[in-house]
């Protein structure tokens, strides 16, 4: 099996699950475990991934969860990712919870796996260049290449990781949460559960407003692609902006979009924040944190409207990691507080948006 990119590289390696042609944007992640989250996750659909931690496998997978549940590790109901590239993959797994490989399990889902590339001229390649399309590819290398320029990371991405309809989970629970859902993973959802909440998880195509005024607060979830693609979503959040009076909190996706709804911009990144150990500053306490970040667009601070302002930056490269109202209870992160996998040091900003909630 070869890893084609756009740019005309490719790198060979062995084929340890699905024998499958994929094409998608080729982007890495640094961190070292979570590989089940982190294949699970939505933000992930339509991209190639790239571990760069060199020994993969080693603890295996969990049997698969029942259908319609939230349970950990899985922060999706399916695999997400177009393909998995490593180093080195393990096929010999020991853990408590392990059921099968990860092998059996990419294979059980069509998701190929490549093994026995150099992920780290790989990964300094696309941090040199940028991400780029690409293709994992059994067959035709030139077929490979053109398709590999045909992909298509706009609606379709959302739609296609987003709920068909409406859940409602703990009903009786307070208070009751809108959770707007474009991809959004499950341990945000589980977050909020965990603290009693009711959550009303919709996908980002429904009556958001009308869900709205029925709930006591709005958190706008994480998804894929870029958030300029989801205009309707932008539309409705505006709506939110200008007429809502209570909470309205955003992660990552959630965001961009709130930006974007505000009147600010957002920008493609050269290769991204996919990591488990990225440093941000609280720019009102001057606290610092260590985050789970996976998102390839950011917001642009100096964008940003009147009223609005940024409320953490990133410390490895100065970008935007969140805002804020000044006038309303309306704020977001660009990283990940529920983590899974990663560090849930900022998991209090949960807490702080329930008590933002509560004060209304």
């Amino acid at each position: 099996m070869k890893l084609v990119l756009e740019d005309g590289t490719e790198l060979t390696g062995t084929s340890c699950a699905a024998q499958e042609s994929v094409a998608g944007e080729v982007v890495f992640n640094t961190a070292m475990t979570g590989y089940v989250e982190t294949l699970t996750d939505p933000s992930y659909r339509g991209q190639i991934l790239v571990l760069t931690y060199p020994l993969v496998g080693n603890y295996g997978v969990p049997a698969p969860r029942p259908d319609g549940s939230l349970e950990r590790p899985f922060e999706s109901s399916r695999i997400q990712v177009q393909g998995l590239v490593v180093q080195t993959y393990v096929d010999h797994h020991s853990h408590l919870a392990s059921e099968r490989s990860l092998a059996q399990w990419l294979a059980s889902e069509n998701v190929p796996l490549l093994s026995g590339i150099d992920t780290r001229h790989l990964t300094q390649k696309l941090r040199e260049k940028g991400t780029m399309r690409g293709w994992l590819l059994t067959g035709n290398v030139e077929e490979g290449k053109r398709k590999a320029r045909e992909i298509d990371m706009r609606d379709e991405v959302f739609r296609s990781v987003a709920p068909e309809k409406t859940v409602v989970y703990n009903e009786g629970g307070t208070p009751r949460i809108l959770l707007v859902d474009a991809g959004c993973k499950d341990n945000i959802c589980r977050s909020l559960l965990e603290r009693g909440a009711c959550v009303v998880r919709a996908p980002y195509h429904a009556d958001i407003v009308g869900l709205a005024k029925d709930c006591d607060g709005v958190l706008l979830g994480n998804g894929p692609g870029d958030p300029k693609n989801l205009g309707e979503l932008i539309g409705k959040v505006k709506v939110l902006v200008d007429s809502y009076d209570k909470p309205l909190f955003g992660v990552c996706l959630g965001n961009q979009i709130l930006a974007l709804a505000a009147g600010g911009n957002t920008a493609k990144m050269r290769y991204g924040h996919r990591s488990v150990n990225q440093p941000v500053q609280d720019l009102l306490t001057r606290h610092s944190y260590i985050t789970s970040q996976n998102h390839g667009y950011a917001v642009q601070s100096e964008s940003l409207p009147d009223g609005w302002e940024p409320w953490f930056v990133n410390l490895n490269d100065g970008t935007n990691e969140g805002i804020r109202c000044r006038h309303k209870p309306f704020n977001s992160v660009q990283f990940h507080p529920e983590a899974s996998p990663g560090p849930r040091d900022t998991g209090f900003l949960f807490d702080e948006f329930l008590r933002q909630v509560g004060r209304r």
